[in-house]
């Protein structure tokens, strides 16, 4: 069976947006067990709570959700795991440089499939205050009042 092409979305993690002013991006390999795996084709993570650290020169993806495969017996995973993820070494130090400050964390954004493989991808982001987080809705409100205003005078004309 050929493996599937492109991007195929699992799960992604809204909430960073929205509490997060996102930095550097990172597209990251997951290592996985064979339950993890069938779990994450049907559709089925949570990213709410995760984030990732920088240990001994290795990244984790810690408090990422995949709950248990149904069909899954003896071999099944712990849904909470700590889970390895994939970079280039320069790519790691980048890392553990920007995250030395205070502040700064790193924050999966989603999981994919990209060519078959399962794909995390990470962020340095520094947390929002409230006033940032309800200028951020304010702006967006007044965009889509802008495009609606736009759209509706479109129609009359």
């Amino acid at each position: 069976m050929p493996r599937p092409q492109g991007r195929i979305m699992v799960a992604q993690n809204r909430k960073a947006r929205h509490d997060y002013h996102i930095g550097d991006r990172f597209e990251a390999g997951l290592v996985l067990t064979g339950t993890e795996v069938k779990s994450l084709r049907q559709g089925r993570a949570s990213l709410a709570d995760a984030f990732a650290t920088v240990d001994d020169g290795e990244v984790w993806l810690r408090n990422a959700h995949i709950p248990e495969y149904a069909f899954g017996t003896w071999t099944n995973h712990a849904a909470r795991r700590t889970r390895k993820l994939l970079l280039h070494r320069k790519e790691i130090a980048k890392l553990a440089r920007e995250t030395e400050g205070s502040g700064r964390t790193i924050v999966p954004l989603a999981i994919y499939f990209s060519d078959g493989y399962a794909k995390v991808e990470i962020a340095v982001a520094t947390g929002k205050k409230a006033w940032d987080k309800r200028q951020t809705i304010a702006e967006r409100d007044a965009q889509r009042d802008t495009q609606r205003e736009l759209a509706s005078r479109n129609r009359r004309a």
